[in-house]
C-alpha cells in the first residue's frame, strides 16, 4: 500500500513538473514535422510504385521512432533523476520517512512511479507509430506487445542508472554520467566503428559492463511487410527482456544500497 501510494505521489507530481511537460510538448512538436512527409503518401500510392512508397513508409517511420525511443531514453533518466534530488532539496523526504517508510520503500515506490510514467509514453509511441503507418497507407504488422515491452525494458534500465546516480551526484551531474553511458555504449556495440588494437580490452570490457540496448530496440520488429518481419520466438523474446530486467533490478539494488548511507539533509 505504501509503495502504491508513493508510486501514484510520484506519478502525479510528474504531471505538474513544467520542465517534463516541456520536453514532451517540442517533442510533440518535432514528431508532428516528421509526419509531414506522410501527409500525402497515401493519395500517392499506386500499383507501379507499392515498393517504393512502402520503403519510404517505413524509413519514415522508423525515424520517427528512434527519435522517440532517445527523447523516452531521456525523459526516463530525468524523471528517475529528479524524482529522488527534488526530494532531497526540498527536505519533504524526513516528512516521507517519519511515516514510517524504510528508505528502500522510498526508493522503490519513486521507481515505480517513473515506470508508470514511461508505460504511458511507450502506449503513446505505438499510437504515433500506427497513426504514421496509416497516414502512409500501410500497416504494421509487428506485435504490439512487443514494441511496448521492449521501450519499456529499456527505459527501466535507464531509470535505474539515473536513480543510482541521484544518490550520489545532483541532477546536472548524473545527466550528464548517463548520456555519456548512452554515447560510450553505441560506441562499443556491434557495428560500431572499430577501435584501435591497443584499446580492444577496453571496448571488449566496456561492452560487458555496460547494458546492451540494442538487444531492447522495438525498431527491430518494425515491418509493413508481414513476410518481411524475421520469425523471433517467445522464447527468444524472454532472454532478451529477462536480460533487461535483471540487468535494471542489479542497478536499482545498487541505488537502494547507495541511498541507504545517503544524508537526507538539504543538499
Amino acid at each position: 500500500m505504501k509503495l502504491w501510494t508513493l508510486a501514484a505521489s510520484t506519478l502525479e507530481s510528474f504531471l505538474h513538473n513544467r520542465l517534463i511537460v516541456v520536453l514532451l510538448l517540442v517533442g510533440i512538436g518535432i514528431i508532428l514535422m516528421m509526419m509531414i512527409p506522410l501527409l500525402g503518401a497515401r493519395a500517392k500510392i499506386t500499383g507501379s510504385n507499392q515498393a517504393m512508397m512502402e520503403s519510404v513508409v517505413l524509413e519514415a517511420i522508423s525515424e520517427v521512432v528512434s527519435f522517440m525511443s532517445g527523447l523516452g531514453s531521456l525523459l526516463a533518466a530525468w524523471a528517475a533523476t529528479d524524482s529522488l534530488v527534488s526530494e532531497l532539496k526540498a527536505g519533504t523526504v524526513l516528512a516521507v520517512m517519519a511515516r514510517p517508510v524504510k528508505r528502500w520503500e522510498f526508493l522503490l515506490g519513486k521507481y515505480a512511479g517513473v515506470l508508470l510514467l514511461m508505460a504511458g509514453y511507450a502506449a503513446m509511441m505505438i499510437g504515433v507509430t500506427y497513426l504514421l503507418a496509416w497516414l502512409g497507407g500501410q500497416h504494421i504488422h509487428a506485435n504490439p506487445l512487443v514494441l511496448f515491452a521492449y521501450p519499456l525494458v529499456r527505459y527501466a534500465i535507464y531509470a535505474a542508472m539515473a536513480m543510482l546516480l541521484a544518490t550520489v551526484f545532483g541532477s546536472v551531474m548524473s545527466m550528464v554520467c548517463v548520456m555519456g553511458i548512452a554515447i560510450v555504449n553505441l560506441l562499443v556495440q556491434p557495428g560500431a566503428p572499430e577501435w584501435k588494437p591497443k584499446l580492444m580490452w577496453l571496448k571488449a570490457g566496456l561492452y560487458y559492463v555496460l547494458p546492451s540496448t540494442n538487444l531492447l530496440s522495438e525498431e527491430r520488429f518494425l515491418s509493413l511487410r508481414q513476410a518481411a518481419l524475421k520469425p523471433t520466438t517467445w522464447m527468444e523474446h524472454g532472454t532478451s527482456l529477462l536480460y533487461g530486467l535483471d540487468y535494471a533490478l542489479v542497478i536499482l539494488l545498487l541505488a537502494m544500497w547507495s541511498f541507504r548511507a545517503r544524508t537526507l539533509r538539504r543538499d
